[in-house]
């Protein structure tokens, strides 16, 4: 399994059989982007939420692609709506999809899209585990830090979990060595920072409180295979 870091929060999942599952796609308006939307292939979109800063090219992709895009109900059936094929989920919810296993979890945040002026309600906000090639991801999505993320390791050995840092918006660095360590995953990648000045971090901070190895902090377009 390789991931693909894209900058900000959106990431490639390129799995064993060549299946292409990207995370919360914002290419348009991202700092960290050196691609373009319409360069992009995959064949499943996991969108954890609505802000615009996570799903602004999530539409025109996922049509392009003929790509299901993954979300809870409410994002899901707006996909939908918008010509993009879809399967909606909810917080607790785990479904058997060709590539492999997804339960949807709870992440503590807020959930709009912001359209031509308008600001349209999107459901919850949700981070996904992630099951397929033998390894367990963790994508909390945005979030703060939440004391139920240590029943995550009751039930799944975490491979990886994706964590934002980025403080404002989410859990800054402190809260998000909490997370790491209550999920026990065995790597770390810091995502959510950096992007604009109010998210401002220092990912190497974030690694150096945890144990030597634990973290990768990666550039854009830089991969990880795990």
């Amino acid at each position: 399994m390789k991931i693909i870091y894209h900058g900000h929060a959106t990431l490639s999942v390129i799995l064993n059989d060549g299946t292409r599952i990207l995370v919360d796609p914002f290419f348009t308006g991202n700092s960290w982007s050196t691609v373009k939307p319409e360069e992009i292939s995959c064949d499943y979109i996991l969108a954890t939420h609505g802000h615009n800063d996570h799903i602004q090219d999530l539409l025109p992709i996922a049509k392009k692609n003929k790509a299901t895009v993954i979300a809870i109900a409410e994002l899901a059936s707006w996909a939908k709506k918008n010509g993009a094929k879809s399967h909606g989920m909810n917080l607790g919810g785990s479904f058997e999809f060709p590539f492999g296993h997804i339960k949807m979890v709870t992440a503590q945040h807020s959930s709009s899209f912001t359209e031509d002026g308008k600001t349209i309600y999107l459901g919850e906000p949700a981070g996904f585990i992630l099951q397929a090639d033998g390894k367990t991801i963790y994508l909390a999505g945005d979030t703060a830090y939440f004391s139920d993320m240590k029943l995550l390791a009751d039930d799944f050995v975490i491979d990886l979990a994706v964590l934002p840092i980025g403080d404002n918006f989410t859990m800054g660095i402190k809260d998000a060595v909490k997370a790491a360590k209550a999920v026990e995953a065995k790597k770390v990648l810091p995502i959510h920072y950096n992007t604009f000045p109010a998210i401002k971090q220092d990912p190497e901070k974030f690694a150096k409180s945890l144990p030597a190895g634990v973290v990768s902090i990666l550039k854009a377009e830089e991969e990880l295979i795990i």
